[in-house]
């Protein structure tokens, strides 16, 4: 049994076993931007000779990959963040819950908002989660591609 957990029947609650300021320079290490998923599916968009902007600061939620032209923003949602299957996830948060359940609540919400500013803009939005990219980063940019081409011409 590992000292560092408190055990509750069938679920286990992990206590942190970092200082405060080992934790601190591990949340500082996670990107916001050019993240390992994101770096996975614009490589594939790349490689299907699909251009686009990264990071776009005047669109709301700031899009990981934008095709200005045909107004599609793409977004790659890690699913902690992001809030993946949150009714069963948040159950799992052991440590600090006051703080990180309404964290990621407001992370969900925020989408929301975005999603639905780049709408009123005009913008059609994909969120693609983590792990379909990592699974099939290919399925993912066949759906970017699909509706490049239901919103125009697509160069290849």
């Amino acid at each position: 049994m590992n000292k560092n957990c408190i055990y509750h029947s069938v679920r286990y609650v992990t206590v942190d076993c970092h200082t405060p300021e080992q934790r601190r320079k591990n949340m500082q290490a996670i990107r916001s931007k050019n993240t390992k998923i994101e770096a996975t599916l614009r490589k594939e968009l790349w490689r299907r000779g699909l251009r686009y902007r990264k990071n776009c600061p005047d669109l709301p939620g700031k899009p990981d990959i934008v095709f200005l032209g045909k107004k599609i923003a793409v977004f790659c949602d890690s699913e902690f963040w992001h809030g993946f299957n949150w009714e069963q996830q948040k159950n799992r948060i052991g440590t600090n819950r006051e703080f990180w359940i309404p964290k990621i609540e407001r992370n969900m919400e925020r989408d929301a908002e975005n999603n639905q500013k780049l709408r009123e803009m005009g913008y059609v939005v994909i969120r693609f989660w983590g792990n379909e990219i990592k699974q099939s980063a290919e399925k993912c940019a066949d759906a970017v591609e699909r509706l490049l081409k239901e919103r125009g011409s697509v160069r290849l």
